[in-house]
């Protein structure tokens, strides 16, 4: 794909069909995984186990996305971006499959867990393809249309699957399956594998490891803010949010879904506001008020007695993770620039939010059996996300807001536009 002038207006700079159609894909995916999220915790439960057995059933997916992430890397250099992102489409999607014909709690983990494996390929791949697809003057808008399409699929997925769930807890996972596979198809027809080879003479970009970004005080808090929003936001929330909401509510999918798709509707109320702002204010204010306001209303949220309270507070949280993730994911292009393939840097703050959604609802989960406390639960994620600010009031802004670029510290960075939309793209895609 030959490069976009440098004289062209911004505003005339198209983007490439094949962009859309990952564009469509997100969409799909996002949309499908919705389907599956309100119901996914009560379906482990009906094998007959208690909350730590049924979130650990959301940590093994993660918990194989984090096994199978280096191996991921390897199977694109070998085989290209392409069909490794076809071939992790087909693996949730025969995994998902799987799950709805579950007989006994252990084939649901087993299921439910290989499907990470396919996460991960996809995902890898995905910001593979956009990075090498995506036209340099227009990746910022690249960045908040792929975020967007997951987004708006995650607000409306999870009153659907919520609905669904009213027809049986094994139909969301059947209708997630066949997503997938639609948006394989998608991929398959209208992104042939020419549009993937890089332009003759391309440069090889020097890596930034991990040993160099960890030097960066900046790069330290996003590896401590990555951990605690996978702990909260991906993780609890997925995990116990949904049987919190059937204890104290009522049963009915349609409640732990309604729950859910506002706290998308919230996130992407606080993601574009603080995509608009931080790159005028700064990253740092959107970073720790983000964990602020997620981290108190996650300790609010186990008192809440009402759906009602229930929805403000889940509003509230949202709006903070919306904050936050933006800003996080601005900093950590500022800290890798353009200059650099940020790849084990960027894989390294990935595998912490992993291993945050790992962690998180196990022990949430161990709390509940042991104390029948969803407030204690709840309390002990938002202290862990309120602990994540510390790092961040010692850490340098990565912003430089008088002259719109990285600050002076980190003289490499000239340009993060290339690794904010792979940042975005692993942020986006991580959960499904």
């Amino acid at each position: 794909m030959s490069a976009t002038p440098a004289t062209e207006p911004v505003e005339a700079v198209h983007i490439p069909r094949e962009l859309w159609v990952l564009v469509a894909a997100a969409f799909v995916i996002a949309l499908g995984f919705g389907l599956i999220l309100p119901v996914l915790p009560q379906f482990a439960q009906s094998f007959g186990v208690g909350a730590t057995a049924s979130s650990i059933v959301v940590s093994a997916f993660a918990f194989f996305r984090l096994l199978f992430a280096p191996v991921g890397g390897r199977l694109i250099a070998r085989f290209g971006e392409r069909p490794i992102y076809l071939a992790g489409l087909v693996i949730v999607a025969i995994s998902t499959g799987a799950t709805a014909f579950a007989h006994t709690y252990w084939q649901l983990l087993v299921y439910r867990g290989l499907g990470g494996i396919g996460s991960v390929m996809f995902t890898v791949s995905a910001v593979a393809l956009i990075v090498r697809l995506a036209p340099p003057s227009i990746r910022a808008r690249i960045s908040s249309v792929y975020a967007s399409a997951f987004l708006f699929g995650g607000i409306l997925g999870p009153v659907v699957g919520g609905v669904l769930g009213n027809l049986g807890l094994r139909v969301p996972f059947l209708v997630y399956a066949v997503a997938l596979l639609v948006a394989a198809s998608l991929v398959a027809i209208f992104i042939s594998g020419s549009a993937l080879r890089p332009p003759e003479g391309s440069p090889v970009l020097p890596v930034m490891t991990v040993r160099t970004a960890w030097r960066d005080n900046a790069y330290r808090a996003s590896i401590g803010s990555a951990f605690a929003n996978g702990w909260a936001n991906f993780g609890v929330r997925n995990a116990i949010l949904p049987l919190f909401a059937a204890v104290v509510i009522g049963k009915q999918p349609w409640v732990a879904g309604t729950v859910l798709a506002i706290f998308a509707a919230g996130n992407a109320v606080g993601l574009t506001v603080s995509g608009r702002l931080s790159d005028r204010v700064g990253r740092r204010p959107f970073i720790v008020g983000g964990l602020a306001v997620s981290g108190l209303a996650t300790i609010v949220t186990g008192f809440a007695s009402n759906l009602p309270v229930l929805v403000v507070l889940s509003i509230v949280a949202g709006v903070g993770a919306g904050m936050l993730n933006p800003a996080q994911q601005a900093a950590l292009a500022d800290i890798v620039g353009r200059e650099r393939n940020g790849g084990p840097a960027l894989a390294t703050f990935q595998m912490s939010a992993d291993s945050g959604t790992i962690v998180g609802p196990i022990l949430a989960g161990l709390l509940i059996d042991h104390t029948n406390s969803y407030p204690l639960a709840f309390g002990l994620t938002g202290l862990i996300t309120l602990l994540a600010v510390l790092p961040w009031l010692s850490a340098r802004e990565t912003h430089d807001v008088r002259h719109g670029a990285p600050t002076p510290e980190a003289p490499d960075s000239t340009d993060g536009d290339a690794a904010s939309v792979e940042a975005t793209v692993v942020e986006r895609s991580r959960e499904v």
